[in-house]
């Protein structure tokens, strides 16, 4: 940083340069795996990894941003991001050097690279979650950060993402949480049936998204509002307010028949119009919201 507060006075400009090279690589799942960093891209992402970096800091722990790239046009616009940048190391760059560094095709200002954040299995459960997210061979990286972020909106205390799902650090995915990542725990490369045992032993109960279910959600929700107006005379077959994971299958399959048989209920989301069915963000936001309305209700 210079006397202004802001990064040195000569942006990084050229485009082939190693530290630029080094950076792009992110975009690659085996420089990611190796050196245990992502890329967050844009200022939402960037703003809220740098408010987890100084949260982590102010308590003792270790960072979680290690280099900040921004355009001079960037910091203008999101005066904020520098302030939040203060203690880590931030360089000024040029429009070239970072489209040359993103993965995007039109780069937003600014990249920032980041340590892993993901966490155990045990250490998201034995926080005591009453709504988590459970993304089973889920491929699409738009679509595991949709619903990361549609978790984070809901109030979900985590996310769980079983092995064959993919990398949550995917810059596609990153980019689709809008800034979620950084919200709330995430374990990647879960075992479904631990996920499941490990549930059940701290009564968490497991609810499967799935269109075929016999439970249909807005009677479960009609159920539980019933209930909590007329008390406990009133039969309910799964109480949403009790802590959930959701399990949300394969964008194209769905939940196998070995993770459905995991599950206490299996529960469908109604159509009212023509359209075949929903698509797994969507369907996931429907789901986790009926959760968390009757939990915060509660």
């Amino acid at each position: 940083m210079n006397e202004t507060g802001r990064p040195q006075d000569s942006p990084l400009s050229n485009p082939r340069a190693d530290r630029v090279r080094k950076v792009a690589q992110l975009a690659g799942r085996p420089a990611r795996l190796k050196r245990s960093e992502f890329l967050a891209e844009g200022p939402q992402a960037v703003r809220e990894a740098l408010t987890l970096h100084q949260k982590r800091i102010a308590a003792g722990e270790p960072g979680v941003v290690y280099e900040v790239y921004a355009s001079e046009a960037c910091l203008d616009r999101h005066p904020d991001l520098e302030s939040l940048a203060e203690g880590t190391d931030a360089f000024l760059a040029t429009d070239e050097v970072l489209a040359a560094m993103a993965d995007t095709v039109t780069p937003q200002g600014i990249i920032a690279v980041c340590g892993f954040l993901d966490v155990s299995l045990e250490q998201a459960l034995d926080a005591g979650p009453r709504l988590i997210a459970v993304l089973c061979q889920v491929r699409d990286p738009g679509n595991a950060g949709t619903v990361l972020r549609a978790a984070d909106a809901a109030g979900a205390d985590a996310v769980i993402l079983t092995s064959s799902s993919v990398d949550i650090y995917n810059p596609k995915a990153v980019r689709s949480t809008a800034g979620s990542l950084f919200h709330l725990p995430v374990v990647l490369g879960a075992d479904v049936e631990a996920v499941a045992e490990a549930c059940r032993a701290r009564g968490i109960g497991i609810l499967a998204a799935d269109g075929g279910g016999d439970v249909n959600l807005d009677t479960l929700q009609d159920e539980n509002a019933a209930r909590r107006v007329a008390g406990s005379g009133v039969e309910s077959v799964y109480a949403l307010e009790a802590p959930t994971a959701w399990f949300f299958g394969n964008e194209a399959q769905g939940l196998s028949e070995a993770e459905l048989g995991l599950t206490d209920h299996r529960v469908a989301v109604p159509v009212y119009g023509a359209a075949e069915s929903l698509n797994l963000g969507t369907a996931a936001t429907v789901c986790l919201y009926a959760s968390a309305r009757s939990q915060q209700q509660a």
